[in-house]
């Protein structure tokens, strides 16, 4: 059974994903986990493999959505579609980081295409 703050981030994911689905994303997986972490949303934009990170605040009391995504959350991040990619046995293909940021209970819904850059080895 999941919490509160659980089920408004599993609606937020569910939000985020149809939101980039109606810009044409192809949804590949959701949910990544490996022991380093969690990638939110995999997708594939055109050519290009999407890692979506994926921020939603009730508030901001707590600090911007936007200053949440650290450069330790990029790093993070990164690693872990490293490990996607190797896995997967993706290679020479455009890889690319987005942010959706929602506010409240879906009342605003933002795309940060190429959110931060990251070298990938």
């Amino acid at each position: 059974m999941l919490n509160q703050n659980q089920q408004y981030g599993q609606k937020s994911e569910d939000l985020a994903a149809r939101y980039l689905k109606k810009k044409g994303y192809e949804i590949l997986q959701r949910n990544y986990r490996t022991r380093l972490g969690e990638i939110d949303i995999i997708a594939r934009d055109g050519q290009a493999i999407v890692f979506v990170e994926v921020k939603a605040r009730k508030t901001e009391r707590a600090g911007s959505v936007k200053s949440s995504i650290t450069k330790t959350k990029q790093m993070k991040i990164t690693r872990l579609a490293q490990h996607y990619l190797k896995q997967t046995r993706t290679y020479d293909v455009k890889v690319r980081f987005d942010v959706v940021v929602i506010k409240g209970e879906g009342e605003s819904v933002e795309l940060f295409k190429n959110a931060f850059n990251a070298v990938l080895m």
